[in-house]
């Protein structure tokens, strides 16, 4: 079984001042729903066996929309409630979500941060890769919005995100380093399971970035794969969505 895991909980406040109303990032859309961040994810590519959507901000919301406007994904779709979305960090939505996840018992996970546009032909080769899987763009890094991984040299992975959107610091010599995508794979075995396992409460309440770099680690570069995505954005704000449309031909 395949299935792929889609966090959408947060407040979306950089796209809300950016359009100058409160909304639901994920459902934004301005002449048809298909527009909308979370139904392009959703279409992108046929092979899930289930999509576990972790909601929290607005969550009701969330919730009628898909009920209502989502008919073709519906026999497919798990919604899950991350209550701690204003408390705790990226990480518990994840740790919900796979949590829902697991009772599946599934082969692979991707796990696919809700707000980002892509290429398709790059998201087919990481469904159907028969590794884990991570992923970077070719976008200039910017402290402000961009995640960071980089290869220290001993070739082991480490991720950085600056919460105050600020300045970004590596300590220590690095081989390589890369912005990250913001996707990635998990193959549910001893290494996956390993992982989850020896995450602490605290590990789980701050980013996601904890887990990632957790189960990344265990690999040595030969056994995961790098995929590269050609179109890549992340719509922190309505000029990202407009670039968007742009791109889609809207």
């Amino acid at each position: 079984m395949k299935v792929l895991l889609i966090t959408v909980a947060g407040m979306s406040t950089r796209f809300s001042e950016s359009i100058g109303n409160t909304c639901l990032k994920c459902i934004y859309h301005e002449k048809d729903r298909k527009e909308s961040l979370l139904y392009q994810l959703l279409s992108c590519y046929s092979g899930f066996d289930k999509f576990v959507i972790v909601g929290g901000f607005r969550y009701k919301e969330l919730c009628i929309e898909i009920q209502a406007h989502y008919n073709e994904f519906a026999d497919r779709i798990v919604l899950v409630e991350n209550k701690e979305y204003a408390s705790y960090g990226s990480g518990y939505s994840l740790y919900i979500g796979l949590k829902r996840v697991m009772e599946f018992k599934p082969d692979q996970i991707v796990f696919a941060e809700g707000d980002l546009y892509f290429d398709r032909e790059t998201f087919d080769r990481i469904a159907e890769s028969k590794k884990p899987v991570l992923t970077m763009t070719t976008e200039t890094i910017n402290a402000k919005k961009s995640v960071v991984f980089y290869f220290d040299i001993k070739y082991q992975i480490h991720y950085l995100y600056d919460l105050s959107h600020n300045a970004l610091e590596i300590r220590e010599p690095f081989a390589e380093i890369g912005n990250s995508g913001q996707v990635w794979k998990f193959i549910n075995d001893g290494k996956f399971q390993e992982s989850f396992t020896s995450m602490s409460e605290c590990d789980w309440q701050g980013t996601n970035l904890v887990f990632v770099q957790k189960y990344f680690s265990q690999f040595v570069p030969d056994e995961y794969e790098i995929l590269k995505f050609k179109k890549w954005i992340n719509c922190n704000t309505i000029s990202d969505f407009r670039r968007m449309q742009e791109e889609n031909g809207r």
